[in-house]
């Protein structure tokens, strides 16, 4: 092994490799045991995994009041700016406020991820609610002292940031107590985020109209916060050696003597059981699959949110019957979060990207000829699969990271990647604002379909890149530790075949030839000269990692 420098890097850089560099939770043993057990006195008992399902989902029906946040809109800009000759708020500021908190919310999911596989779900839950409740309080003092700034910093910027860190933290622990079902856990967890979105979103109107305004944010934050905070007293991770169903958080098969059934002699271990969070974010597969997300979420955070005025703009409809539509679409988000996850555990998370960026790429290519002749009921239909796929996307992306980087790296993986939401939601509402104000500007009127189809031609490009991309993500152990053939640069497996590209073109490799390359490559891999590969890092005496080589 080659010898590097103990001496730690100094400045920024070195902060942020260090911050990166280390998932490992530090428990003592006596803080292990306590988390064995919920309750005090009589009513305590031992803990059970299944508890995380209903806490977490409660949770993030919380969170989910983010996406509720349009309901407030106009009596903020009433409230703060009075009314024009039209009978409307005399000025829009308070719309701004969704745009920073989506961008603070991955922000702060990208940077606190690491921090929070350091201290565990429970304290990263309890300081996001306490910055969520902050922010409440915050935005309430704007909006009784008129002052817009206040409520862009405080639900804006401090609560942004503090959803950001709740809506990782609950997933993140729910990836560890459910290996053998990744998938179902994952989706559960964010269907509570869209849940909360439709059911918190009719709370507003009516108790603003009986408690007024600034005391409806004060309420409704302390609300959040007791219940939120009795969620966070569940969270937790599994203890040291923690199995079920005859596998480890690791997904590794574990013997009746309790042992991972690794390391023995011509076993390749999976690599998500063994890379670091650096390594992981900057691998091939990460970027793709980064990219991937973007062009699954695209559509859905930017078409879709002008559903409502699509309704009654392009089909004529009324605005009872577009609320209507937008809350069966939620309805399908939801559908969309829970069975794409739940079969990705059976046909592959690749697989479930696959069929949902085909069918948005193919919807949207549609979807201007149905709105410029008007068939409505073709038009709701898929919409309604462009949003299933959407949701899907939020459903699988915890398990699909999980996969293929491991349980230490998730928190953190999942809150870089919920940057790309972030950017689609606000680089994406932008630019869609700007091509249509500009239309509208051009002698173009509302009732016309090209304001909007217009937009869906470069949301189906990227889209269409995300097709692209998720294609050459390596899934599998052989093709991600397979060495490369000379001139390759990527690879791709169809339907069981596996081809290579590169300088030498597009090749086609046999069965025989691949059973025979991977058969060297193990073999190399278990002679005395090559034994390197670590083991999965296991906790030991509540406050130790090691490292253990093959034997």
């Amino acid at each position: 092994m080659t010898e590097t420098s103990l001496e730690p890097e100094t400045g920024i850089l070195g902060i942020i490799k260090r911050h990166y560099g280390n998932t490992h939770l530090r428990r003592t043993p006596e803080q292990i045991e306590r988390e064995k057990t919920l309750g005090w006195g009589p009513l305590k008992f031992t803990y059970n995994r299944w508890l995380m399902f209903p806490a977490a989902f409660i949770f993030q029906a919380i969170c989910g009041s983010l996406y509720a946040w349009s309901v407030f809109n106009d009596p903020i800009d009433k409230e703060l700016f009075g009314l024009g000759p039209d009978g409307k708020p005399a000025k829009h500021r308070a719309p701004v406020t969704f745009y920073l908190a989506v961008g603070f919310f991955g922000l702060s999911a990208a940077i606190n991820g690491p921090w929070l596989e350091r201290v565990g779900p429970r304290k990263a839950a309890l300081v996001g609610t306490f910055l969520f409740f902050l922010g409440n309080m915050i935005a309430s003092i704007g909006i009784h002292f008129k002052i817009i700034a206040l409520i862009y910093v405080g639900y804006g910027v401090i609560g942004g940031a503090g959803l950001g860190l709740c809506y990782i933290s609950p997933v993140s622990a729910l990836q560890k107590w459910f290996p053998d079902r990744r998938g179902v856990a994952a989706g559960f967890a964010v269907c509570g985020f869209g849940a909360g979105s439709i059911a918190l979103a009719k709370v507003p109107d009516p108790l603003s109209a009986s408690v007024g305004l600034t005391n409806t944010f004060i309420i409704l934050g302390c609300c959040y916060f007791a219940i939120m905070f009795l969620c966070c007293l569940i969270f937790r991770v599994p203890p040291p050696g923690f199995t079920v169903n005859g596998m480890d958080i690791y997904r590794n098969k574990v013997a009746e003597n309790g042992d991972a059934e690794a390391g023995k002699p011509n076993t390749v271990i999976d690599p998500a059981t063994t890379m670091t969070l650096t390594d992981s974010i900057f691998s091939r597969e990460y970027r793709l699959i980064y990219i991937m997300f973007f062009g699954n979420s695209i559509a859905g955070l930017v078409f879709l949110s002008r559903l409502s005025n699509i309704i009654q703009d392009i089909f004529g409809k009324d605005k009872a019957t577009a609320s209507t539509v937008v809350s069966i679409n939620g309805g399908f988000n939801l559908a969309g979060r829970l069975f794409f996850s739940t079969i990705s555990d059976r046909v592959g998370r690749k697989n479930c990207y696959i069929v949902m960026l085909v069918s948005q790429v193919t919807i949207l290519a549609s979807l201007p000829t149905l709105m410029q002749t008007q068939n409505y009921p073709a038009f709701l239909a898929l919409i309604w699969i462009l949003t299933s796929c959407y949701g899907g996307g939020f459903g699988c992306i915890p398990a699909f990271l999980c996969d293929m980087f491991g349980p230490t790296n998730i928190g953190a993986l999942h809150g870089i990647i919920l940057t790309a939401w972030s950017v689609a939601g606000v680089g994406g509402g932008l630019l869609f604002t700007a091509i249509y104000d500009n239309l509208l500007e051009n002698k173009y009127t509302v009732k016309d379909s090209w304001i909007y189809s217009k937009n869906l031609y470069w949301i189906l490009s990227v889209a269409t890149v995300g097709f692209f991309f998720v294609i050459f993500v390596r899934t599998s152990i052989r093709d991600r530790l397979l060495p490369a053939a000379p001139g390759e640069f990527a690879r791709i497996r169809l339907f069981g075949r596996l081809f290579r590209v590169g300088s030498f073109g597009f090749e086609a490799v046999s069965k025989d030839a691949e059973e025979s390359e991977w058969n060297h490559y193990v073999d190399s891999r278990s002679s005395p000269a090559t034994l390197q590969e670590v083991h999965v890092p296991h906790e030991k005496h509540g406050d130790k990692a090691e490292l253990e080589e093959v034997k």
